[in-house]
Parts: C-alpha cells; structure tokens; sequence
C-alpha cells in the first residue's frame, strides 16, 4: 500500500492549472497566439501532439552522463533502449547504413552541435570557411564583424566567409575556391540559414580536398526536406552533417551530429570518438532524455509517405509563394526558391526588414527581419525572411499561400504610408505613426479570421479565449 503524501510534497503532484495560474495563462494565450495568426518564421513549426507528451514526460527526471552502456549514473537501462532507438530513427530516417555513419543524438541546440562538431574537427584557431551571415549564412558559421568576433565560431577558431554573387544571389563557388587557395581551410562549411537553393555538394567536396579539408553540412533548415528526398543529400560527399530536429524535420527543440565511419580506422582518432567527445564532456553535461524521446518520435514519423507528401507540399507553397510576391514586382534573393523559405528584399521599397518584422506583427503575420546581400548591419537588415514550413503543417496549400502573399502585399502597402507620415528613418517615429493607423487593425481582423479557420497541430484549440490586451 502505497503511503500518503506528505504536506511539503503535495504541489507536485498539481496541475499547472492550481500549482501557477500565471505559467498556465502565459501558455494558453501563446497558444492562442500560434493559432490566430500566419507563422511564416523559417526556422519554426509546430510538432504534434506525440513529440510534445514524449517532451513533457517523466524522462525529464533522469541524469545520463555519458553513452548507452558507458553511463556515469545507475537507473538508465529504460534511458539507454531510448537513446538506441532514436538513433536508429536517425539513421534510417535519412537512409545511412550504420556501417558508414555513425549519430549523437545528444546536443541541446543546433548552435550547441555546431560548436561540439568544431572541437571535434579543429583545434584552437584552425581555420575555417562558411557563408557570410548577409549571404544567408549561420552566426555558428564563423560570423564576424570589421569590429567584432560575434560567434564562438570566430572567436576560438579563424574565420573567413564566402558569399553569394551580388547580382544572381547564388552562391559564388568559383570566388569561393579561388579564395579557399588562398586562405587554406581546414575545415569547410556548407549550410545556411537564409539561402533558398539547394546546394552543389560535389563542388564543396572538390574545394575541401584540394586543401585536405574535412566538409560539414549544416543542414538545420533543409534537414526534413533531405529526409523526404525534397532536396540533395549531403551524406555521399560530407565528413560530418549537423542539424537542428525543430525546423523542416518538425520535432522538438535539439540537435544532431552525423559522422562518418572509415573502414579500419582508428577506433581512438575517428570522428565517433572525437564527436562523442566533443559533445560529452568537453560541451555539454547530461543529455535531456525527454527531448531525445521527442526526436524519437519526429523521426520515426519522417520515415512516413506521409511525412514525404508534407515536404512536397512545403516545397509547392514556397514556390506559389514566391510567384505570388514578384507578380507584385518584388524582389527575392536569387529570384525564387528551392526549399522551404524565400527571401524578399526590401531594399528597393526604402524600407527595412525591422519595420516590416513590426508591422506584421501588429496584423497578426509572424516573420523575421533578415540580411540580404550588401547589408552592413545585422540590428537593421534590408529584408525579411519568409518559411512555408508552419502553415503546411496546418494544412495551407498553393492557393491559401496565394493569399498569404497578397496580405503581405497589403502590409508593405500600409508600411509605405506610414514611412512617409512617420516624417524620419528612426523605428520609433514609424512605430508611432502605425499606431494611428485604422488601417492595421483592418487587416489585423482579416489575417485572424484567415489564421482561424485552418486547424491547429499538437493541441486543442476548442477551449482556446482570446487574451485581453
């Protein structure tokens, strides 16, 4: 017979509901917030309902230093099975034998897996080469200033970018290799965070060998798209492959480092064991199981012809998208997309991604302020990044995208007569004048009600109130 509880432990086992009603308004109003309005941030989307429950589950409780089998702490038997599991999701999700290819399922972040995948390829101020952040690159990717050293990447390791051409917006490879002549890398990164082609793999692995280079793939943002065969895989031609599991692949927040296995290596010098390293104990500490139960469960949905039908759906919104923004004569970085996201520069509007970020949000349209090419600042770039990823995942097709276009168009519209009573440049200016505006809350109405009527992934959306503001 189990014993009673005792009056200092009786919370813990409250609902959020009694234990912090605050916590518990906090989240239902941004799920609110998820459910009226157009999520079209890149680099997010919504999970299901199995990934949140595994995320939110009892795992979060246990402390696993270490490997399966190799752990510093007693209890992990139920842990090591899990870890197993997920990484031969891992591997079969993106058709790898495990002869060749090898996963650690353990980072905490895209950016974290980032930096244990450099400890495990480079020592101290090696150098390295990735795309320049304005070129659509990732700040993980070696970013830095005239000024300053912004990432890790740069601070520890030498840094030099490469870029996309300035007139097409596809990335210059012969520049890039001309350069890499000259610079002589060690290690090569492909991957981005804003660029909306695929990538030539086979040249970056041309470039890497020509200067013994390892190549990593950073494939974050494509990562679910590869897993659905909707974009080229980097696996035939790359050493290492990271990624984030929240963005295409539409798991829970984390990371993955892929490494490949050589026949007869040295069990000791060999990327398992390096990368293993890397992320414990030289990066991390104990690895977060309810998150990797999570990842579990977004692999093994992507290994479905369901998950495949829900790329080609990403890929077809973006480029119905597309079209629809450059019927209005807009601009986008290398004229279309490839992928899951379009970048639309603003530069030929005089107006910067910061104000359309604002004004979107006050219509109930979700974005990010983003650097095209020949951007001096990253705090006031000169475009706006746009993902299909979220709103696939609520059911939006071609033509509801046609309509996303057009409300984004109506937003540019009022954005360009607030810049003109705004009477300056300054944000605060601008930001005042939109709230005089009858002209937001209009549209405000109209994006909600279209937002609305779509269904919403993960959570029921039937008990959901509006907040008061």
């Amino acid at each position: 017979m189990t014993k009673p509880v005792e009056s200092y432990n009786a919370f813990l086992n409250t609902p959020l509901s009694e234990a912090d009603p605050e916590v518990a308004q906090i989240i239902e109003n941004e799920k609110y917030r998820q459910f009226a309005e157009l999520e079209l941030i890149a680099s997010e989307n919504f999970t299901s309902q199995a990934v949140m429950e595994a995320n939110g589950s009892a795992l979060t409780n246990k402390y696993s230093e270490g490997l399966p089998g190799a752990r510093y702490y007693g209890g992990n038997e139920h842990i090591d099975q899990l870890e197993r599991i997920c990484q031969q999701r891992a591997l079969e999700a993106f058709k790898l034998d495990p002869k060749e290819w090898g996963v650690n399922v353990q980072p905490y972040s895209g950016s974290t897996a980032n930096f244990a995948a450099l400890t495990a390829l480079l020592q101290p101020f090696d150098r390295l080469m990735g795309l320049d952040l304005p070129s659509g690159g990732h700040l993980t990717h070696g970013y830095q200033t005239d000024k300053k050293k912004i990432s890790s990447s740069s601070i520890y390791f030498q840094s030099m970018p490469y870029r996309v051409d300035s007139e097409s917006g596809l990335i210059d490879y012969d520049r890039l290799e001309e350069n890499a002549q000259l610079f002589r890398p060690q290690l090569l990164i492909c991957g981005a965070s804003a660029y909306p082609r695929d990538w030539d793999y086979a040249r970056m692995r041309k470039i890497a060998n020509n200067h013994s280079a390892y190549l990593l793939c950073d494939m974050a943002h494509i990562s679910g798209l590869v897993a659905a065969g909707e974009q080229e895989s980097p696996f035939q031609f790359c050493d290492i492959v990271t990624t984030t599991t929240h963005k295409t692949l539409r798991g829970p927040r984390a990371g993955l480092i892929f490494f490949r296995k050589r026949e007869g290596e040295d069990k000791k010098d060999s990327l398992e064991s390096r990368v293993n390293q890397a992320v414990f104990p030289s990066c991390q500490g104990g690895p977060h199981n309810n998150t990797i139960a999570g990842i579990a469960v977004a692999l093994k949905q992507a290994a479905t012809p369901e998950f495949v039908e829900y790329a080609k759906q990403v890929r077809a919104n973006t480029q119905a998208l597309a079209k629809k923004l450059t019927s209005y004569g807009y601009r986008l970085s290398s004229g279309g997309s490839e992928n899951h996201l379009v970048l639309w520069d603003l530069k030929p509007l005089n107006l910067t991604g910061s104000k359309i970020e604002k004004v979107c949000e006050l219509v109930n349209i979700t974005l990010n302020k983003n650097s095209v090419c020949g951007d001096k600042s990253a705090v006031t770039p000169g475009g706006v990044r746009i993902g299909t990823s979220a709103l696939t995942s609520r059911g939006f097709k071609e033509s509801d995208f046609e309509k996303v276009g057009e409300l984004l168009h109506h937003t540019v519209e009022i954005a360009t007569e607030l810049q003109q009573q705004a009477g300056s440049k300054l944000l605060k200016d601008f930001m005042a004048a939109a709230g005089k505006s009858d002209k937001i809350a209009e549209l405000q109405k109209e994006v909600e009600a279209f937002a609305t009527s779509f269904p919403m992934p993960g959570f029921d959306v039937s008990t959901l109130k509006k907040p008061q503001h």
